[in-house]
């Protein structure tokens, strides 16, 4: 368990988490949401000991980190992937992770198995991928087969294997009774993942509560209607005080499913389908985090508008300026491509004799 209590943390001016109070339960995978710059990193950071609190307690299984007798093998971590030396090997690092609390050279082999590296566990960590690194990062965290499990964007420069992978595993580690606590920006996969959400926002709690609570704050109860006599069942559902909207070749009908029906039944129309309608994930942490957003984006279409040269005004020029043709400006550099997808593809988790819930394919 984890249990945060009116936990504050100022940096000169700047209060990063101000006064946020929450636990994240065992035998469950809660979600930790927030915009970038909201306190999510620091508020994980102080959990984990790396930062001091300007005021209020972070705990694990009811102490300090600090004063954790085995650390290791109560809370394991995911913070940042690459924070390891890169002319040490994958299977070095963990064999001196390892070391540190007297775990056994078949817990590193076990883990290198369970997370795809085996491949790359005899490779520099320097010339590892980004999705490589997160593999080593998640190998590091669950070394200790510990109580606690902090992941922070673990499924970053996954490929969808991957990404599966994580999924699983989070979901695995709670059903045997483990804390799971992760944060993410890729909202579908946190709907799939988490059953539990905490949305910090400029340093403040937004939202504690179950997943499926959170997702009923939309509060719009729609169904989709699909029948040969759209008109004219629209115009009895508008009658009724209904709103319907056309959508996707159907109605959008804005109103409880079961009045619904029942008006079709009276009315004799034939329904080919009626399918409740709710809020994304996204759409209601968008609405949430709307007025929370220290770094919000310019309109694209805006910011990408054909550049118009200014006009020549210097007369020193002449008339032939006018004429002249307009050289188009030395590049500064060039925009990176995207990394390919599936990067880390080579290294998927192997199949070992004793089979583990999150290295079988998802049915």
């Amino acid at each position: 368990m984890i249990e945060v209590s009116g936990l504050t943390k100022t940096y000169g001016a700047k209060r990063a988490v101000d006064d946020i109070s929450f636990t994240v339960q065992p035998g469950q995978v809660t979600g930790f949401l927030g915009p970038n710059g909201a306190g999510k990193s620091t508020t994980m950071r102080m959990i984990l000991g790396l930062e001091r609190p300007t005021s209020g307690t972070a705990l694990v299984e009811g102490k300090p980190y600090r004063k954790l007798a085995s650390p290791l093998t109560t809370v394991g971590s995911l913070l940042e992937a690459k924070a390891v030396h890169p002319r040490r090997t994958g299977a070095n690092h963990l064999r001196a992770m390892a070391a540190t609390h007297g775990l056994p050279k078949s817990r590193v082999d076990e883990v290198i198995d369970i997370t795809g590296l085996s491949s790359a566990a005899k490779k520099k960590v320097g010339g590892y991928s980004l999705g490589m690194g997160q593999r080593l990062g998640i190998a590091s965290a669950i070394l200790g087969d510990p109580s606690v499990v902090i992941l922070d964007e673990p499924v970053n420069g996954l490929d969808p294997e991957g990404v599966i992978w994580v999924r699983q595993m989070a979901r695995f580690l709670a059903s045997e009774g483990k804390t799971v606590f992760l944060s993410s920006h890729l909202m579908s996969e946190m709907a799939q993942t988490a059953d539990h959400l905490i949305v910090i926002g400029q340093g403040r709690i937004l939202a504690d509560q179950p997943l499926e609570e959170f997702l009923n704050q939309a509060g719009d109860e729609r169904v989709l209607v699909r029948t040969d006599e759209a008109d004219a069942f629209a115009g009895v559902l508008q009658r009724e005080g209904l709103r319907v909207d056309p959508h996707d070749g159907g109605l959008m009908v804005h109103g409880n499913g079961r009045q619904v029906a029942e008006r079709a039944q009276a009315e004799g129309v034939l329904l080919y389908e009626i399918s409740p309608q709710h809020a994304s994930l996204e759409q209601v942490y968008m609405a949430m985090t709307q007025d929370s957003v220290e770094y919000r984006s310019a309109d694209p279409a805006a910011g990408l508008a054909p550049h118009q040269p200014a006009p020549d005004t210097d007369a020193g020029q002449g008339a032939h300026a006018a004429d002249a043709p307009v050289d188009a400006p030395a590049s500064t550099g060039s925009v990176p491509a995207a990394p390919a997808a599936g990067d880390d593809a080579d290294y998927t988790p192997a199949h070992s004799s004793q089979q583990t819930p999150w290295n079988q394919e998802e049915k």
